[in-house]
């Protein structure tokens, strides 16, 4: 039979694709993620305020990928000159004493009146979800929409440290696009003001009242850290509450010796929610950069932030050598055998693996 041979099951050569979807399309992928990974271009989109770019540097100084951590390290290094001509400030403050609302309220505050201001947020990640505990930072509704706002959060996983650091870099970028403010929040459950107040040239602390928040404050070393408390929800019931803390703030403050910036710290009140008190708190802040900048101390500050971080970055490079050295992995997981069966002690076993070659 003729159509023997015709059989449904007969396979047929498949369809190829025109050119202009496979090769044509194929090539210009190419040359867009040749373009995208273009240092100089990055550079160049970042001084020019291009916010897209500067989402994409961040993430790559972000990135645990040896490339990505080379090619950060070159825009950072280009973009190093450009940067240093910002004022940085920190703000802490235990989760709910409304963060995120004060931020947004003296941000719009500054916008306001031109200024650029860029928000990065120290957040210590959750060790059980290594979710963020900070959260979303579209909470910021009308600062995230402003075109001089730029908003970042970076979830730290389990490295503090690292997070620090890169928070740091990320400084450095957003002062080489054009951002004279940075704003630095941290989460305010411990190691992460530290990191911050080296960062930073003010460090706010944001308190509350009639939640037995004062005797805290006064007991917390995070106190002498500060350059400036703001009690927040001053407004409705809690306005008399919010009287009587600032007296016991003030008082605990006077407690402290002078600063060496010679600035006597300050205690306001403030709601970020009916955006009372924010002028005077900006008007203050202002009020400690005139007296810092003509007593030298906010350079002095600056070179001290830097010495701190080039220490910070040899004592973690040091421990990133140690531990991904293959002889020390071998070596670590004898003295870890020998620690389970009492054959060693973690002081001896520490000495034994420093002295490793």
């Amino acid at each position: 039979m003729s159509n023997k041979n015709k059989s449904t099951l007969h396979e047929k050569k498949g369809v190829s694709q025109p050119e202009t979807t496979s090769k044509l399309s194929a090539q210009k992928i190419k040359l867009n993620r040749a373009k995208k990974n273009s240092v100089n271009e990055f550079v160049d989109k970042i001084l020019e305020g291009n916010i897209t770019f500067l989402s994409r540097a961040i993430t790559l100084v972000e990135s645990t990928n040896a490339k990505h951590q080379q090619k950060s390290n070159e825009i950072l290094e280009q973009c190093l000159p450009y940067a240093n001509n910002s004022v940085r400030i920190g703000i802490t403050g235990v989760p709910g004493v409304g963060k995120s609302t004060f931020i947004e309220a003296y941000g719009r505050h500054l916008t306001s009146k031109g200024k650029k201001v860029a928000v990065l947020a120290v957040d210590p990640s959750s060790s059980v979800n290594k979710g963020s505990i900070l959260g979303d930072k579209t909470r910021m509704e009308q600062l995230v929409t402003d075109k001089n706002a730029f908003i970042r959060p970076s979830p730290s996983g389990t490295s503090l440290g690292g997070v620090a650091q890169k928070t740091r870099e990320s400084i450095i970028l957003c002062e080489a696009a054009g951002f004279d403010t940075i704003l630095i929040e941290t989460v305010g459950v411990g190691q992460s003001e530290t990191l911050v107040h080296s960062m930073v040239d003010f460090f706010l602390l944001l308190k509350l009242a009639g939640a037995g928040d004062e005797l805290q404050g006064i007991k917390r070393g995070i106190i002498e850290m500060a350059d400036a408390i703001v009690i927040n929800k001053a407004d409705g019931d809690n306005e008399k509450n919010t009287k009587i803390a600032k007296v016991e703030f003030n008082r605990a403050l006077h407690l402290y010796p002078l600063k060496e910036s010679k600035w006597q710290p300050k205690v306001l009140t403030a709601s970020a929610l009916k955006n009372i008190g924010i002028t005077e708190v900006d008007e203050m802040i202002q009020q400690y950069f005139e007296l810092t900048k003509a007593n030298n101390y906010f350079s002095q500050k600056r070179n001290d932030q830097n010495k701190y971080w080039l220490m910070s970055t040899i004592e973690r490079q040091l421990k990133d050598n140690f531990y991904t050295n293959p002889k020390i992995k071998l070596a670590l997981d004898k003295e870890i055998k020998n620690l389970e069966n009492a054959k060693t002690t973690p002081f001896n076993a520490a000495k034994r693996l420093l002295k490793f070659d």
